[in-house]
């Protein structure tokens, strides 16, 4: 019987995001206070009484939803035996199994929050899910288009998400809806995120990540790279860097995890889309959230 905790990704954001934890628990105040001055600006200000606008901004969105998850898991007297986290979620799942303390899971947030959003002014480009379709098809189809346009999120069984250029993601989304796609939504995104779009952004991330100290965590990692535990400072460093460019494997983290004995899987954090993706991969298990 082994239970995971599992981290949301950018989306999962809302107004009054960790209010009620700020209110109610000293110690999770002063961590809150504490990451004010880490960032300096007060981000509690734009999570607890800002506008959707505020939030939607990617170096306020990734910050704030790591705060939420990480000072959340923190006020948790249990322990997990596996961790993983959905792209931004994997930095919450390192602090949550101790590969990396509270303030530089902060600071390298905050560089990837930066260096993302400089990459996205740099290239204009998006994303779009796609339903309905297995993920061959997806794929085999997306490697005859000649634009950039790549899988960015296997979310779950029928569900893909792919990044790309403007006219790649367009001409994309043509032939996956003439090809059966249920749907083929375009998403309101800064930018083409998990796709080689990102290499500027992961170059800089990757000298931060280097200069970053990485412990041996309390239990392992779930990558998004290759969905595979990973226990190793080294390795999970390399995979870090290398996620940024790489698609986020969640279909296939949720069943490894499952292969490996998880009996329930508690999402930390905003929202509730995790449960529902690992509700597709497999309706028996157990599911639930803290927010």
């Amino acid at each position: 019987m082994k239970k995971a905790f599992v981290f949301p990704g950018q989306g999962a954001q809302f107004v009054g995001m960790g209010k009620s934890l700020y209110e109610n628990s000293p110690a999770a105040k002063e961590l809150f206070e504490k990451a004010n001055e880490i960032l300096g600006f007060r981000i509690t200000d734009l999570m607890f009484e800002g506008t959707d606008e505020d939030l939607k901004q990617t170096k306020v969105t990734q910050p704030a939803i790591f705060l939420h998850s990480v000072i959340l898991a923190k006020s948790l007297n249990e322990k997990p035996d596996m961790v993983a986290g959905h792209s931004l979620g994997e930095f919450s799942a390192l602090v949550a199994n101790g590969a990396l303390s509270f303030e530089d899971g902060l600071r390298l947030v905050h560089a990837r929050a930066l260096a993302m959003q400089k990459a996205c002014e740099a290239n204009p480009s998006t994303m779009a899910a796609i339903l309905g379709l297995p993920d061959a098809t997806v794929e085999n189809i997306l490697a005859e288009i000649d634009d950039i346009v790549v899988p960015a999120n296997y979310n779950c069984p029928g569900q893909i998400v792919i990044s790309g250029t403007m006219q790649g993601i367009a001409t994309a989304c043509e032939k996956l809806k003439a090809a059966g796609a249920k749907r083929a939504l375009p998403l309101k995104v800064g930018g083409a995120f998990h796709s080689p779009l990102m290499e500027p952004a992961r170059k800089e991330l990757a000298d931060a990540i280097m200069h970053t100290h990485f412990s041996q965590p309390s239990c392992p990692v779930y990558q998004n790279v290759n969905a595979q535990p990973v226990s190793d400072p080294e390795v999970i460093k390399k995979n870090l860097i290398d996620q940024l460019t790489a698609s986020v494997r969640w279909t296939q983290t949720v069943q490894n995890m499952l292969a490996d004995g998880a009996s329930s899987f508690l999402e930390i954090g905003p929202g509730n889309v995790l449960q529902g993706l690992i509700k597709k991969v497999s309706t028996e298990v157990e599911t639930a959230g803290i927010q």
